[in-house]
């Protein structure tokens, strides 16, 4: 018997009521019921939140969700008071707690009765809310809908008549209720404390208050570190420096700014650098009433790395002790820990990261130079080797190097990392990618994916990467609670929102992926990674108009305008078939003196209605160690023809890959 068991057996009262009323969330409700293991329990409490909270955004904001995290449509709804006070409370509180779902180890299973204890609130009230709007759910190909009432039955005589008087009695009670609700809720804001909200935090881009420029990527650097020790703390979520880029030099108001980013609290900060002179004010805000709740100025001379880390050391833990976190000796020794470099070779890797984010060939090798130059002076600190594992891994997957070449210098920078410092998240991490795309080691990919979450457990690239390696071991239940997370922590990055749509595409979910791919391209339309999954989630929708249409900037090699126009009227004129048979043929002469990914030419040979083709790509990709084998059994099941290709089952057989079924 668990220590919940009084809780369920509350939450069966309304078993029958749900699978009457509403099928779709008692699916989820059933599989609450029936497990014994905590983590499950609050994945589907999670789940029925999801169910509630979305049909709410459908039918009462008149919006579809999306990728939009829980709390912010909560917050929506509480703000045009759509839901009651106290319902937004244990909606909250529950959004809250089953996030710990994903974490195995570390929460108290104690935990599991509140979030229980929250659900019942809310699915009781749900229900009465259902019952009193005369709908149901039904789901259609676009997700969630409220059912029209039933307008059938006939009117009351003088029903008009009788709604008057009713109004006028409302009316009255309405405005002692609303004269009551703003007393009690201008009490509660004036005696609201950091204790009563989440612990959310994000980190604007600090402005440079210095009239040259050339010291930016210092700047950046320095507000990032400080962006890195927060995300060690457990009990904060701390949204990314890649969904902040955007504010930067923006003038929106810390409210909206973290409305947008759905958090409770801000750090806003300026700096100043000249040679060795800094100076750095810093301050953190409660966004709901702007409030000052903690701020310090720094200002010495930089003779040393020393100087400048226990700068920003001070600020995390100030910051955690402002909000009351707790921090566990571990993380409190991760963040006091002092890099051993100089400020030369620091500097060095500062101006090597400012270039990791452009994600362009240019960009990454020009990375590598700084790195390979900060090696030479210091050979023995971590972080340089780190990030020429993270550098090769990109040229690796954008297919600027060949696995032969990019594959071992990514495992010698990483073995050389993780020599020198165990501690490193990022290492952890880029081994868990290497585990997974490079030695298709699932077990060890798993590990440490889990190490680098114990370290920095506000990575959204690592539980979006790790939502991938769960969905190919067929763990999507896990995946998508891992997605959702990343999605809260990173919302507004392009790359995140990349990986979550290509989560999405892996585990089949294309017409749910359709609106996002659009969505994400108006940013860029020529992007070539959207496009090229769009490409396969189109198809295996049967929209081969936008498959045609995302051909033009989705392919890894030099496309001229002219053979696309070609490839267009063959389409046009013949169907999606003929179009890629003649792509093939070009594809083809091409690879023949260039690198192209094999697992990409096999999903084209599919199309192409070429599955003989397709599976000696395949066998070719998995004699080559392609990265994107990784992905055959997924892929949006592009493969799907091959399922139950003998060749195709022996190549999974000895990757280890769970076998798809067809």
């Amino acid at each position: 018997m668990t220590i919940w068991s009084g809780e369920i057996r509350e939450l069966e009262k309304f078993c029958d009521k749900l699978k009457g009323t509403l099928p779709f969330l008692a699916k989820e409700f059933e599989q609450l019921l029936k497990t014994e293991d905590a983590n499950v329990v609050l994945l589907y409490s999670r789940r029925c939140l999801e169910v509630i909270v979305t049909d709410l955004c459908e039918s009462e904001l008149k919006r579809p969700r999306k990728t939009e995290p829980l709390k912010g449509i909560i917050d929506k709804l509480n703000s045009e008071e759509k839901v009651p006070s106290h319902i937004i409370t244990s909606m909250h509180g529950l959004n809250s707690l089953t996030t710990f779902g994903t974490h195995p180890k570390d929460f108290d299973i104690e935990q599991v009765k509140p979030a229980l204890n929250n659900l019942k609130i809310i699915i009781k009230w749900y229900l009465k809310f259902k019952e009193s709007s005369g709908s149901g759910i039904e789901r259609d190909s676009a997700g969630i809908k409220v059912s029209t009432p039933d307008l059938s039955s006939k009117k009351e005589p003088f029903r008009s008549e009788k709604r008057l008087s009713r109004l006028a009695t409302i009316f009255i009670i309405c405005i002692f209720a609303v004269a009551g609700i703003t007393l009690g809720y201008l009490l509660f804001k004036k005696t609201r404390s950091t204790d009563s909200l989440e612990k959310s935090i994000a980190v604007l881009p600090f402005r440079n208050d210095s009239p040259d420029t050339t010291d930016v990527y210092f700047i950046n650097g320095v507000m990032e570190e400080i962006l890195n020790n927060l995300q060690k703390i457990k009990n904060l979520r701390v949204i990314s420096r890649t969904s902040v880029e955007q504010y930067r030099g923006h003038d929106k108001s810390i409210p909206m700014i973290a409305k947008e980013l759905g958090v409770n609290y801000i750090v806003e900060g300026s700096c100043q650098k000249y040679g060795n002179d800094f100076r750095l004010r810093t301050q953190l805000i409660m966004a709901e009433h702007e409030s000052h709740l903690w701020g310090e100025s720094f200002q010495q001379k930089i003779n040393n790395v020393e100087d400048i880390f226990n700068i920003q050391i001070k600020i995390a833990e100030s910051i955690a002790e402002e909000l009351k976190v707790i921090m566990s000796p571990e993380e409190k020794r991760l963040i006091e820990k002092i890099p051993a470099a100089d400020l030369e070779v620091y500097d060095k890797y500062l101006k090597a990261r400012s270039y990791f984010n452009d994600y362009t060939r240019e960009s990454l090798y020009k990375a590598i130079e700084y790195l390979d130059s900060a090696i030479e002076k210091n050979p023995d600190w971590a972080p340089l080797y780190a990030g020429l594992a993270e550098v090769w891994i990109w040229i690796q997957q954008d297919g600027w190097e060949t696995p032969s070449v990019a594959g071992p210098k990514i495992v010698e920078n990483l073995t050389k990392a993780m020599e020198l410092d165990p501690d490193l998240a990022e290492v952890h991490y880029q081994s868990a990618v290497t585990a997974q795309l490079v030695e298709w080691d699932w077990g060890k990919s798993e590990k440490e994916f889990l190490k680098s979450l114990a370290i920095n457990p506000n990575n959204p690239f690592a539980r979006l990467m790790y939502a991938q390696l769960l969905l190919i071991l067929n763990r999507s239940d896990e995946s998508m609670a891992q997605r959702e997370l990343a999605i809260s922590l990173d919302p507004l990055n392009p790359v995140t929102k990349l990986l979550y749509i290509g989560t999405l595409v892996q585990a089949g979910d294309c017409k749910l992926s359709l609106p996002l791919f659009e969505e994400a391209l108006l940013a860029n339309p020529e992007d070539y990674n959207l496009n090229g999954m769009l490409v396969l989630a189109a198809y295996k929708c049967g929209d081969y108009d936008k498959v045609i249409r995302s051909l033009k900037y989705g392919l890894s090699f030099p496309f001229e305008e002219e053979k696309y126009k070609e490839i267009k009227r063959i389409y046009e004129a013949s169907g999606i078939v003929p179009p890629f048979e003649d792509l093939m043929k070009y594809m083809e002469k091409y690879a023949e003196k260039n690198y192209v990914s094999f697992v990409s030419m096999a999903c084209f040979y599919i199309i192409a209605n070429k599955p003989d083709k397709a599976m000696d790509c395949i066998e070719k990709g998995f004699e080559s160690h392609d990265p994107m084998m990784t992905y055959i059994t997924k892929s949006a099941q592009i493969f799907e023809p091959l399922f139950g290709n003998p060749r195709f089952i022996a190549i999974c057989r000895r990757m280890n890959l769970p076998l798809p079924q067809n």
